[in-house]
């Protein structure tokens, strides 16, 4: 298995782990009672780190197809190289980093995180896309 694809599936468990995350917290404000429930009514209101953590969660599942989709492409058209490696590393890196710093609320940091895991996706892109 290439660097990259071992990356990828790395970010799927960062992926499981925002999944996890805003649920554990959620379910200390609603109660197991509540979770366990159809829950036809809302709820207490959702926690300010919950609702963070959703938030992060959703910023992932914006960038992670976009982010697999060209990993593969790269591996199933042979283009692994140096760009693959370093946009995957900077990909999941800056997502790891991305996660606790908005849990935090830590301004300007975290978009500049963000905008690192993007700049990693392009890299793959233009691994992807440059000619043969």
């Amino acid at each position: 298995m290439t660097t990259e694809l071992l990356l990828l599936a790395w970010t799927l468990v960062l992926a499981l782990v925002q999944v996890t995350l805003p649920a554990v917290l959620r379910n200390r404000e609603t109660g197991m009672e509540y979770n366990a429930s159809p829950r036809d009514e809302p709820g207490p209101p959702v926690g300010v780190v919950t609702g963070r953590l959703r938030r992060a969660q959703a910023n992932l599942f914006e960038t992670l197809p976009l982010f697999a989709a060209a990993v593969l492409i790269a591996h199933v058209a042979g283009r692994e190289g140096a760009l693959t490696l370093w946009g995957a590393w900077l990909f999941l890196g800056a997502r790891l980093v991305y996660l606790p710093l908005y849990a935090f609320g830590i301004p300007y940091l975290r978009s500049l995180a963000w905008l690192v895991s993007v700049g990693g996706l392009v890299l793959i892109l233009l691994a992807v896309l440059r000619p043969a």
